[in-house]
């Protein structure tokens, strides 16, 4: 006699074949990699197991995660570990700006983990990072990828604007509907308006935001998404099919197929969006430069 069944795991969906990335033989992501354990540095493109790693570096593109690489947020789709932050690394700015002189890099994207535990949520070393890269390389663009600064958004985004980055980029990730289960602690209507100040403070064609497909949402919500980041006066968006980074992560409940990306990007384009990116592989940060 049982006591009980056992739940069954149902199993993860299998990649469609326009799910593929080219390693280049080339030696570098070996190069970036010990350049970046050198200065106790991280990116994104490695924390976040992002499928376009090579290519960006190669077009001299690439994206730090800044702030160490522990979040203290919980959300359900993300690689980067989740836990106890550790203390803001002061010299973390300069040595940043080292390797992206070291690197050659046109145009630097700066993001972070979510740091609930300072009060200005990691503005200042956003600012201090962008201040070290105009001194050190005063012709590259840069791009904040950043945090939701909850609870003083005005402050963050003060701080962050003084500073003046080329782009300015939050991501909304998913749908209104999904917000509670895939990001926990983190608000729909909170992260457009942060959108909609930003866009207040220095037009729209500075401002981006990102969407992630594959978690659940239907094409309604999607179109509706997109319209309300338009509204909120984001004149960038990018679009891409989420991967789950393994079985702990929430599941894959669709592949999008590529044509349907292209339409979500025409979609884009007719509502008024000025730069669209919108494939299976494209993340926040892909094709970043100006």
């Amino acid at each position: 006699m049982t006591t009980g069944t056992r739940r069954q795991k149902t199993p993860p969906l299998p990649r469609p074949p326009w799910i593929r990335v080219n390693v280049p033989n080339d030696g570098s992501l070996e190069k970036v990699g010990q350049l970046m354990d050198q200065g106790a540095l991280h990116t994104v493109c490695q924390e976040a197991h992002c499928p376009n790693i090579f290519e960006c570096w190669q077009m001299g593109t690439a994206t730090f995660l800044i702030l160490g690489e522990v979040c203290t947020r919980k959300c359900g789709f993300c690689a980067v570990s989740k836990g106890i932050p550790s203390p803001v690394d002061r010299d973390e700015p300069e040595q940043l700006a080292k390797a992206a002189a070291q690197l050659k890099l046109k145009h630097v994207v700066i993001t972070s983990v979510d740091r609930d535990d300072l009060p200005d949520g990691g503005a200042d070393q956003f600012a201090r990072t962008l201040e070290a890269l105009r001194r050190v390389l005063p012709d590259t663009t840069t791009e904040v990828l950043v945090p939701d600064f909850r609870p003083d958004p005005v402050l963050g985004l003060d701080i962050v604007l003084a500073a003046d980055p080329t782009i300015f980029s939050h991501n909304v990730e998913t749908v209104r509907r999904l917000y509670p289960a895939v990001r926990p602690g983190s608000d729909y209507d909170h992260s457009v308006s942060l959108l909609r100040n930003a866009t207040d403070r220095i037009g729209g064609s500075r401002v981006k935001s990102s969407l992630i497909l594959g978690l659940g949402e239907t094409e309604e919500e999607v179109w509706s998404t997109i319209r309300d980041l338009y509204r909120a006066g984001a004149r960038r968006i990018n679009l891409g099919q989420y991967l789950a980074p393994s079985e702990r992560h929430i599941p894959v409940k669709r592949y999008w197929r590529p044509e349907e990306f292209h339409d979500l990007g025409q979609f884009a384009r007719e509502v008024g969006f000025e730069k669209v990116e919108s494939a299976p592989l494209v993340r926040s940060s892909y094709h970043a430069s100006v």
